[in-house]
């Protein structure tokens, strides 16, 4: 570790992390995980954390009494909706102050534009340490639940469309467009690239059997990624973000759980029932596989497709909630829709 994790308690900011920085971020991360149940971070800042990530991203790391107490990760580069921020402190540092601290730390290298900070959880102390700072609540992300053992319609696709699997190699390009269609203005989904998605395909829990894609023709028109958290092979934990995390999951004493990872319809194809015909097709695979429950995350303000997953046997189990603040913030906030 440098000298400095021996000095006074310190906020320093990098933008790579070097491999012992971030080790002893992943360990406080499986620690706090630990304490509350849940990961403290989304999967887009675990991917920072083991493959490096956006240069232009900033790492925060807070030293108190010679250990790595609390640790942040700063966004930049939504242009429109501006930084998004998350943050974690030590169980056993709680309490001390310094959640905000790094938290103004944040707001600071926002550099007068709003913050955007998600809390995972939605867990008493953070919406604490979120108006302490000034922020307000301005969106919400339901995790939605079912049985795998309950009964499963069979999957009915529209006329002239026929489902296969991804493939390595062939599909990508094609996928990344179908993507952006699909999620045309989404604050984070519609964004990605390919970049984002070669990080996952090298995640130990990607499978291309558990990818299906729906085509008219020689056209992609849907497709529904499934994901597998607590396989001891996977790397990831129970009941993980959609932005993931990195402890594992058998090592927890969690039985594995299917993730409906991300469900997309291009919008020629809306109202068809594709998206239906999709996710059923995705929990029927998940099921094959022997598990016993599936997980979801979806927009609280996303009123349809809760009425879909609804309608499918999903109920709400759990928040993640993101705050706005800083010098920028809007008095008159409202959630997203």
């Amino acid at each position: 570790m440098p000298n400095g994790y021996r000095e006074a308690p310190a906020i320093s900011v990098r933008g790579r992390l070097s491999e012992s920085e971030a080790a002893a971020v992943l360990s406080l991360v499986r620690a706090a995980t630990e304490e509350d149940g849940l990961g403290p971070l989304s999967e887009h800042v675990m991917l920072h954390l083991r493959y490096g990530g956006d240069p232009s991203a900033r790492n925060l790391l807070l030293v108190s009494q010679g250990e790595l107490a609390g640790y942040a990760h700063l966004d930049p580069t939504d242009p429109v909706a501006g930084p998004s921020g998350e943050l974690v402190v030590r169980p056993g540092r709680r309490g001390q102050g310094l959640g905000l601290e790094l938290l103004r730390a944040l707001v600071a290298e926002a550099d007068g534009r709003q913050l955007r900070l998600w809390a995972h959880g939605d867990l008493p102390a953070a919406a604490r340490l979120a108006l302490a700072a000034g922020f307000k609540r301005v969106r919400a992300l339901w995790q939605m639940r079912r049985s795998l053992q309950a009964r499963l319609e069979l999957p009915q696709p529209a006329p002239g469309v026929t489902v296969r699997t991804f493939e390595v190699g062939r599909d990508e390009d094609e996928w990344i467009d179908l993507n952006a269609r699909a999620f045309a203005g989404h604050p984070e989904q519609g964004g990605w690239t390919r970049p984002d998605l070669d990080l996952r395909e090298r995640e130990p829990w990607f499978d291309p059997a558990g990818f299906f894609l729906a085509e008219r023709g020689r056209k992609l028109v849907g497709f529904h990624w499934t994901k597998i958290h607590g396989r001891a092979s996977d790397g990831t934990a129970h009941g993980q973000k959609t932005h993931g995390q990195a402890s594992d999951g058998s090592a927890h004493g969690h039985e594995p759980i299917g993730e409906v990872y991300v469900v997309g319809v291009d919008p020629a194809e809306r109202s068809s029932g594709l998206g239906r015909a999709l996710t059923l097709v995705g929990l029927r695979y998940l099921r094959s596989q022997g598990l016993f429950e599936v997980m979801l995350y979806v927009d609280e303000g996303n009123t349809a497709a809760i009425r879909l997953y609804e309608s499918l046997g999903f109920t709400h189990w759990d928040t993640d909630v993101m705050f706005a603040g800083g010098p920028a913030a809007s008095e008159d906030a409202r959630p997203a829709r």
